[in-house]
């Protein structure tokens, strides 16, 4: 990687550092559209628990990972959720430019591309395909 790459890659990173773990804080608390689609038909209290009706919310089970440190948007184990909600938006933003990092740095060249030569011709000859062009002695 070139030195004029660094302060863009740098620079990229940054912003998706501070969007993560700052402005990630001011997005809506409000169910987005398939969360409120799926609430349809069901009564609902201020804390967003279904309190009757009938709606396929109801038949929604725990994501496996549920109980994971990074869940539900926060880490578990911080209670100012402001810094909760951040500090989960760095790690991620981290992890992902580490993992991807990582898959260029494993994909990436490992010596000079050679070009390659171009077919040797006839002293002489014609560059333009023979193949294509009719023979002479056909006119």
């Amino acid at each position: 990687m070139s030195k004029r790459q660094w302060p863009f890659l740098l620079g990229g990173l940054l912003v998706a550092l501070l969007l993560a773990g700052v402005v990630s804080n001011y997005a809506s608390s409000h169910p987005d559209g398939l969360d409120s689609s799926l609430l349809k038909g069901c009564t609902v209290n201020a804390d967003d628990e279904i309190t009757g009706g009938s709606c396929p919310a109801q038949e929604a089970k725990d994501h496996e990972l549920a109980d994971s440190p990074l869940a539900d948007y926060g880490v578990r184990g911080i209670g100012n959720d402001f810094v909760s909600t951040g500090l989960s938006g760095v790690l991620g933003v981290l992890l992902t430019f580490a993992l991807g990092g990582g898959l260029f740095w494993l994909a990436r060249r490992r010596g000079p591309a050679v070009p390659a030569s171009p077919a040797p011709t006839a002293a002489g000859a014609d560059p333009v395909d023979e193949a294509a062009t009719p023979s002479s002695g056909a006119r």
